[in-house]
């Protein structure tokens, strides 16, 4: 009963993230940028990540990010694959074209099938983040007999693919 009710709560906040965000663009006319990304996660192991992820923006001074990724890893010893999911804000009101405008605060949320953990952090020039957040497990979900709840650390590179388009 307890693990439907929370893959419930967390398909309705996905569901009201997305509408809310899908809405503003229809609005403001948002501009959408591709990634890539890879990176470095910690979440009671050691986990690397490779995935997608879309940039929605109107200004610079408030962007918003959702993706998809893996985290590979082998807690216990035995490899594993974890899908994720994740929406990003990331905020920055300084006015100016200094390097003050160079980074962002950043604030999210990440979901596997194995935990959910809201995140904060900060983004340099939106390609390099640097994150931390606290991983609440889904009731009777391991990974290779490990538990992943507690302080989760990441580090991700993001690589724009607009760069590469013609």
């Amino acid at each position: 009963m307890k693990n439907m009710f929370v893959k419930n709560t967390l398909l309705l906040v996905l569901l009201w993230f997305f509408d809310g965000l899908f809405h503003i663009k229809a609005q403001n006319r948002m501009t959408t940028h591709p990634m890539i990304f890879v990176g470095y996660n910690y979440q009671n192991a050691s986990f690397g990540e490779v995935g997608g992820r879309l940039l929605f923006l109107k200004k610079d001074n408030i962007m918003y990010r959702v993706g998809a990724s893996a985290m590979l890893g082998s807690p216990n010893g035995r490899f594993a694959v974890i899908p994720k999911l994740q929406g990003d804000i990331l905020f920055n009101f300084q006015e100016d074209k200094t390097l003050n405008h160079s980074y962002y605060g950043l604030i999210g949320v990440e979901t596997t099938n194995k935990y959910f953990a809201p995140k904060v952090g900060l983004s340099f020039f939106g390609i390099l983040d640097f994150t931390v957040g606290y991983a609440f497990q889904i009731p009777n979900q391991a990974v290779n007999d490990k538990s992943l709840k507690g302080v989760n650390i990441g580090v991700n590179l993001n690589v724009p693919l607009s760069v590469y388009q013609k």
